[in-house]
């Protein structure tokens, strides 16, 4: 009996490929469900500890300085271990860690439960992305990485109502050990993929080279290796930068949007996390049409896995500034919050997918590391509290609108790197992938 052999460009059939998909896609969401509940409880941390603006800022940005810690170390073990194991161990980490922050008695303890989130984090979008890298064909790429985040916008928004509804009936502390229970489940599933063979890190070499290797064709790569390959590509640099301005944009954006709604436009909390929740629901719009969008114009034009980016964070920035300086209130302004809510994600499936395609398989869960400690490092950690400090000194609104500007520096960013992007592309080692027995 002959084994029927995957369709091309796929490491397994369409089906299994799917339901790996699948686990990765319901991981991510329960991830940022454990990452963003912690916002719909500020009132309710508020009234029982006497918390202000930067420090519920602060438990959020805990997550992403931990992440930045964690994140680098961790995907070096995703390259060269295991991609299934690792994951499912971070999903059991940062699920317990939720859980654990139900069971804290003041300020001190609830940041370092929520850092705990982020070291079980740290890891997971490297090795997510590393997996679906693997998992579909290169042309399908940013589509797929696409619809995979959108379960971003879709898990913070769940958070933020899950937890309001939660807190208002049962108490803040359920509302942390509810949400935790489903990624264990996952996590626990996961152990039993498939997964595909770990890459060597060899590269080609020219015939001088060659004769100095015993005649090899290629050798393994070194530490300078390594370094130089990504310090000699500028389109991955620029948009590790890029990330990280639209990050300090988006995660502003998602943690102060329903204080904003609350104490500008007098909602009370549950209309006002529902309103600031439909926002980012409308991002699932928004990441598989980047993607798409960039697939379709990359036919006709190499840099559009650049330039979709570029125009996406012009978008955002325009459209929130005008929405928050223009309006006060009401469906129009609504309106624009929502086509910006689209704009604030369209561009990070193609820009993801540009961390993949610019280097060498064996080095993908390490390049969206980088990725991920820079958009860290710069963007997600100093949004929340950065904006929370102005929101202190200034007024939310204020606070919002410089958040709104930081995405137009990633406009230039990304623009700029589209203009190295073929370059780079075409220095790639070419590796086929090899599915584990």
């Amino acid at each position: 009996m002959t084994k029927t052999s995957p369709p091309e460009g796929y490491l397994f059939s369409k089906a299994y490929t799917a339901y790996v998909f699948l686990l990765l896609w319901l991981l991510y969401f329960f991830d940022y469900v454990d990452r963003m509940v912690v916002v719909s409880l500020f009132p309710f941390l508020k009234a029982d500890w006497g918390l202000t603006d930067a420090q519920c800022g602060a438990m959020v940005s805990a997550v992403y300085w931990a992440i930045i810690l964690f994140s680098f170390p961790v995907s070096i073990l995703i390259d060269r271990w295991s991609r299934k194991k690792s994951i499912g161990i971070m999903a059991v980490l940062w699920s317990l860690a939720t859980a654990a922050c139900a069971l804290t008695k003041n300020f001190g303890q609830l940041f370092a439960a929520r850092t705990a989130i982020g070291i079980g984090e740290a890891g997971y979008a490297p090795g997510g992305t590393a997996m679906i890298s693997a998992l579909y064909p290169e042309k399908r790429r940013a589509f797929m990485v696409g619809i995979w985040n959108a379960s971003i916008p879709l898990g913070m928004a769940a958070g933020i109502v899950i937890g309001g509804f939660i807190a208002s009936h049962w108490g803040w502390r359920h509302a942390f050990g509810i949400v935790a229970l489903p990624g264990l489940v996952i996590a626990l599933l996961f152990f039993f993929i498939k997964d595909y063979k770990t890459v060597g890190l060899e590269k080609a070499v020219d015939r001088k080279e060659a004769e100095k290797e015993s005649g090899l064709a290629t050798k393994r790569m070194s530490k300078m290796d390594i370094v130089r390959t990504f310090a000699g590509t500028p389109s991955l640099l620029l948009t590790y930068f890029g990330f990280a301005g639209m990050m300090f944009t988006s995660i502003s954006m998602s943690t102060f949007l329903p204080t904003y709604f609350q104490r500008v436009q007098g909602f009370p909390l549950q209309k006002a996390t529902l309103l600031a929740s439909g926002i980012m629901l409308t991002s699932i719009i928004g990441s598989p049409l980047g993607g798409w969008i960039a697939d379709t114009w990359m036919k006709k034009r190499i840099q559009a896995r650049l330039l979709v980016p570029s125009i996406s964070a012009f978008l955002a920035a325009v459209l929130f500034l005008g929405g928050f300086q223009l309006f006060s209130g009401g469906m129009v302004q609504y309106g624009i919050f929502l086509l910006a809510g689209i704009a604030s994600i369209a561009w990070a499936s193609s820009a993801i997918a540009v961390t993949q395609d610019v280097v060498h398989p064996g080095l993908r869960a390490v390049s969206y590391a980088l990725c991920v400690v820079t958009q860290n490092l710069l963007g997600s950690s100093l949004g929340p509290v950065v904006t929370g400090a102005f929101s202190d000194r200034y007024g939310i609104l204020t606070a919002l609108k410089i958040a709104s500007a930081m995405a137009l520096i990633s406009c230039i960013l990304f623009y700029i790197g589209s203009r190295f992007y073929k370059r780079d592309l075409d220095k790639v080692e070419r590796i086929a992938l090899i599915p584990e027995s």
